[in-house]
C-alpha cells in the first residue's frame, strides 16, 4: 500500500519545530496540571447545569499535555483517517518505491511543520478520531503563555478555557449519535472524492501549497479548498454547519456561565478577543490557509445562532437540535434562527 505520510518523520518534525513553552519551575508545572484537572471537573458541573445536557458515556479523564504530546496525539488521530483514505483511494495501484518514499517523507515534513505551528496555538481540544468516545486535551504551555500575555488571573482564565472545552466533551458524550455522525461525514467526504490517484495528488499539493501560498498575502484559499472536489462541497457544507454550531454553542456556554463563576471574565473575554484579531501578516496568512480564520468566524456566527434560538425557544427548546442529525441546522439556517425554529418547532413565540 502507498504511504501518503511518513508518520514517524511527521512526529519528529513536529517535536523538533514546536516552540518551547513558557518558563515554569517543576513545582509550578505540577500545580498547573493539578489545577487544570480540578477545574475540568468543576466546569463539567457548571456546563451540565447550564445546558441541561448529561453525558451518556463515561469519558476518560482530561489529558493535560505539552505541545509535543498534543502533536503526537493528533498524528495518531490523523492516521486513523488518512490511512483508510489512502487504502481506499490507491487500491492496488502501487507507485514506484523511490517515488513513494520521497513523497511520503516530503509530506511528513510538511505535515509535521503544520502541526508544530498549531501546537503552539491550541489551548484545548476534544479529539474524537483516535478512540471512542474521544478525549479531552488541555495544552498547558499554551494556556499559561496566553494567560501571562493578556495579564489574566490564572485560575479565572483556566476555568474559562475549561468551560469551552468541557462543552465540546459534553456535546460528544451527551449526544449518543454525535461522534458517529461526525466520523460518518468525514467518511462521506472521502467517498465523494473522484479518481483516487487524482485526490491523492491534490492532497499532496494542498499540503505543499501551504508554504508557497504564504508569498501571496492576498490569497483567500485554505488547504481544504485546494483538495475538495465539487462532489465534496455538499458534505463540506454539512460539516461546516455542524462545526459552526458546536463552536458557537461552546462560546455561548462560556459567556453564559462565566459571569456567575469567573470574577474577571469580562476582562478576559475582551483581551482574548483582541488577541484573536491581532497578529502579524505572516501569521494571519498561515491562519487563513489552514482554515483557522474560518474557525474564528464560526465562533461569532455560531454564537449568534445559538443565542437567537435560545432567545426564541429557551434552552430546552434549543436542545432539540441534538435530537437527531435531521434537527441539526442547515448551513443557510445559521444566519436565520427563525428558519430553524420554524422547521423544527413550528410557529412559536418568544420563550418566557
Amino acid at each position: 500500500m502507498a504511504q501518503f505520510v511518513d508518520w514517524d518523520l511527521a512526529a519528529a518534525t513536529a517535536g523538533a519545530l514546536s516552540k518551547s513553552g513558557p518558563a515554569v519551575s517543576y513545582e509550578e508545572a505540577t500545580q498547573v496540571v493539578a489545577q487544570l484537572r480540578d477545574l475540568t471537573e468543576e466546569a463539567a458541573g457548571h456546563v451540565a447545569a447550564y445546558t441541561g445536557l448529561t453525558a451518556q458515556v463515561e469519558a476518560p479523564p482530561v489529558r493535560v499535555v505539552d505541545r509535543k504530546d498534543w502533536a503526537a496525539v493528533n498524528i495518531a488521530g490523523l492516521k486513523h483517517v488518512i490511512i483508510p483514505l489512502v487504502t481506499r483511494l490507491s487500491g492496488d495501484k502501487q507507485p514506484g518505491a523511490v517515488a513513494d518514499a520521497i513523497g511520503s517523507r516530503v509530506t511528513g515534513v510538511q505535515a509535521g511543520t503544520v502541526l508544530a505551528y498549531l501546537s503552539g496555538r491550541v489551548l484545548g481540544q476534544y479529539e474524537v478520531f483516535s478512540a471512542e468516545p474521544g478525549q479531552l486535551l488541555l495544552n498547558a504551555p499554551n494556556i499559561v503563555e496566553v494567560e501571562r500575555k493578556i495579564g489574566a488571573d490564572p485560575r479565572d482564565f483556566r476555568l474559562w478555557v475549561c468551560l469551552h472545552e468541557v462543552t465540546h466533551r459534553t456535546q460528544f458524550t451527551a449526544v449518543p449519535w454525535m461522534r458517529g455522525y461526525f466520523l460518518g461525514e468525514v467518511q462521506a467526504f472521502v467517498d465523494a472524492s473522484q479518481n483516487g490517484e487524482h485526490i491523492l495528488e491534490r492532497m499532496r499539493r494542498g499540503v505543499a501549497t501551504l508554504s508557497d501560498a504564504l508569498r501571496d498575502p492576498d490569497s483567500r484559499s485554505s488547504v481544504i479548498d485546494l483538495v475538495q472536489t465539487p462532489a465534496q462541497k455538499a458534505v463540506l457544507d454539512r460539516l461546516t454547519a455542524l462545526m459552526t454550531l458546536l463552536e458557537g454553542h461552546a462560546e455561548f456556554v462560556m459567556d453564559g456561565v462565566g459571569p456567575e463563576v469567573i470574577p474577571s471574565v469580562e476582562s478576559i473575554r475582551a483581551k482574548f478577543n483582541q488577541r484573536r484579531e491581532s497578529g502579524n501578516p505572516l501569521e494571519k496568512a498561515i491562519r487563513r490557509l489552514l482554515g483557522i480564520e474560518v474557525k474564528m468566524r464560526q465562533y461569532a456566527e455560531g454564537h449568534k445562532f445559538v443565542h437567537g434560538v435560545v432567545e426564541r425557544v429557551g434552552m430546552a427548546g434549543f436542545n432539540k437540535i441534538f435530537d437527531s442529525p435531521l434537527t441539526l441546522p442547515r448551513l443557510d439556517e445559521l444566519g436565520d434562527p427563525d428558519a430553524w425554529v420554524a422547521r423544527v418547532h413550528g410557529p412559536v413565540g418568544l420563550a418566557s
